[in-house]
């Protein structure tokens, strides 16, 4: 990107946030604090209304506003390819604000481009997968959560959990939400349990937002998920010796599992993992059992050797 269209892009930044501090901005380009700040001093030198603010970031003057912006096609392009999959990830209430903004956003296009994205809509698909249970597509509480959360007011739900034979109430403080394996997923401080607890989005029969604000301070939900991670996560290291041949078809359950590094052997590749789960390794590693060796550790062996057991008494 050149330097002019940077500058304008930057502006653009400024007008999308109250605050916008100069590494994102940094990050965002891949340049150097030094670029930004030269590149802010432009703006400024042409009569933008900047106001900087030492260690927080800057801002743009009260009341100074872009005009509209032309959209290119590219980004309206990326707009369609993401409703797909919004569409198929996201409740219909979120899906319908969403279609309701890319309306918007069509609108702001020359009748060339719109004829282009019409042409391109009936082309890009996301397909559920035949093997798991279709996408749920019923409403969901996902909109009044961000409500809360962007409010930092408490939600008081009753949720039904796998264990339990009816929903339980409680009152929580939503830190955010995160998509995984299929379901969306709620983190809040569980004022019944005085602790943070997971809870699936399907799985709340009722929510109302309350008045009530936050009595606690929240980490981030990216600094939560890191810290449960690390705090869960006491890795194993495994090495396989598994035929060259058959590495290809192992696709990305290898990922899954916790492939790290590979070894060329000749006809047998040694496959390094690190697992936080043994047992779970295990059972992955019996699929693939007569094709691969485990080198070490010992006790994996010794898992894998009693589960074999165990299958082939059954199949007696």
């Amino acid at each position: 990107m050149n330097r002019i269209d940077r500058i304008a892009a930057i502006l653009i930044q400024l007008q999308s946030r109250r605050i916008v501090k100069a590494q994102d901005i940094a990050d965002r380009f891949s340049i150097s604090l030094r670029t930004v700040y030269r590149d802010v001093n432009t703006l400024h030198e042409a009569g933008v209304p900047l106001i900087g603010e030492p260690g927080t970031g800057y801002s743009l003057g009260h009341g100074y506003r872009l005009p509209p912006v032309m959209f290119t096609m590219e980004e309206a392009t990326a707009f369609l390819t993401a409703e797909k999959l919004i569409e198929k990830l996201s409740d219909k209430k979120t899906f319908t604000h969403y279609q309701s903004a890319l309306f918007k956003i069509k609108a702001t296009l020359r009748s060339t481009d719109k004829d282009y994205i019409e042409n391109l809509e009936e082309h890009i698909l996301v397909m559920d997968n035949p093997w798991l249970p279709p996408a749920k597509q019923e409403e969901s509480y996902t909109q009044q959560l961000l409500n809360s959360i962007a409010e930092q007011k408490v939600v008081q739900l009753h949720y039904a959990a796998v264990n339990s034979d009816k929903p339980t109430l409680r009152q929580a403080e939503p830190l955010g939400i995160f998509f995984m394996t299929g379901n969306w997923y709620l983190i809040a401080y569980c004022l019944l349990r005085k602790d943070y607890r997971n809870f699936r989005i399907d799985r709340i029969r009722q929510l109302q937002n309350t008045n009530i604000a936050f009595q606690q301070k929240h980490p981030s939900l990216k600094a939560y998920l890191n810290s449960v991670v690390k705090k869960e996560s006491e890795l194993h290291k495994v090495v396989l010796l598994v035929k060259k041949e058959t590495v290809k078809y192992m696709g990305n359950q290898k990922y899954y599992s916790g492939y790290v590094t590979e070894r060329d052997l000749g006809d047998k590749v040694e496959m390094t993992f690190l697992t936080a789960h043994p047992e779970g390794f295990v059972r992955w590693y019996m699929m693939i059992g007569d094709v691969a060796e485990i080198l070490s550790p010992q006790s994996i062996k010794t898992k894998a050797k009693e589960l074999a057991t165990l299958i082939s008494k059954k199949l007696k």
